[in-house]
C-alpha cells in the first residue's frame, strides 16, 4: 500500500511541475491535492468594477479564493465574474465613463450674454403671457361678516384680503413669470370675492398688443 501511496505523491508532483500556464482555468481533482497533503485552493478569475485595497483597480482581471468572492465582493459588487458576457459590459462602461486619450477633462465654459434685444422679446413674452391668463384663488371668507350681511347680493369679505406681495407670489406660482410688487397697480388690497382686472406698469418700451390701451391681469378669488 505503502508503495502506491508513494507513486501516487510522484505522480502529483509530475503532473504540478509540468503544468503549463494554461492550465490554471482547467479543473483539478482535489483528491491529487489530498495525496499531498495539501488543502485544495482553486482561485476565481474575476473582473473588478470597483477599486479594491491591495488587491487591483476598476477593470482589472485578478484572482481571489472562491469564499472571498462569495462573501465579500459579490454582494458589495465589486466584482463579476471573468466570463465574456461581464468582460464585455465592463469594457464598454469603461470607454463611456473615461475621458477619450488626449481630450480635455474640462471644457472652456463660454458664457454668451443676451442681447437687449432677446431681453425685451423675453419681456414681451412674460407680458403676453400675464395680460392672456387668469389668475384663479381660493380664499377663506369671514364667516361672522358673511352672516350679518344687508343682502345676499353683497359681496362676501375675505378673512385675509389679497396684498400685492400675495398676488406677486401667485403668478410666480402658477404662471412662472416672476414680477415685482411696483408692477401691479393696487392701491387697496382684494377684499371680497369677484372677478377683477388690475392693472399693470410695465416699461412703456414693450409693445401693446393692438386694440389693447394697457397691460392687465385677471384675477379671480373664489371662496374656499
Amino acid at each position: 500500500m505503502g508503495c502506491y501511496l508513494r507513486y501516487g505523491r510522484h505522480g502529483v508532483n509530475q503532473v504540478l511541475r509540468f503544468r503549463d500556464a494554461s492550465y490554471d482555468s482547467t479543473a483539478v481533482n482535489p483528491i491529487w491535492y489530498a495525496s499531498q497533503g495539501l488543502r485544495y485552493m482553486r482561485k476565481l478569475q474575476v473582473i473588478l468594477t470597483s477599486d479594491v485595497d491591495k488587491l487591483g483597480k476598476a477593470g482589472d482581471t485578478v484572482k481571489v479564493a472562491p469564499g472571498y468572492f462569495r462573501n465579500h465582493l459579490m454582494p458589495k459588487l465589486l466584482a463579476v465574474p471573468n466570463i465574456d458576457k461581464f468582460a464585455h459590459l465592463i469594457s464598454e462602461q469603461r470607454k463611456i465613463c473615461q475621458p477619450i486619450e488626449g481630450e480635455e477633462e474640462q471644457k472652456d465654459v463660454t458664457v454668451i450674454k443676451e442681447s437687449k434685444k432677446d431681453m425685451m422679446k423675453e419681456y414681451e413674452r412674460a407680458a403676453l403671457r400675464l395680460d392672456k391668463a387668469k389668475l384663479v384663488l381660493r380664499r377663506l371668507i369671514d364667516v361672522q361678516k358673511a352672516k350679518v350681511r344687508a343682502s345676499k347680493d353683497d359681496p362676501l369679505e375675505l378673512r385675509s384680503p389679497m396684498t400685492k406681495d400675495a398676488l406677486v407670489a401667485e403668478v410666480a406660482r402658477q404662471l412662472c413669470v416672476n414680477i415685482a410688487p411696483e408692477n401691479l397697480h393696487l392701491p387697496v388690497p382684494l377684499a371680497t370675492l369677484g372677478e377683477y382686472e388690475v392693472p399693470l406698469r410695465l416699461p412703456r418700451s414693450i409693445p401693446l398688443p393692438e386694440g389693447k390701451l394697457n397691460w392687465t391681469l385677471k384675477v379671480k378669488i373664489r371662496s374656499k
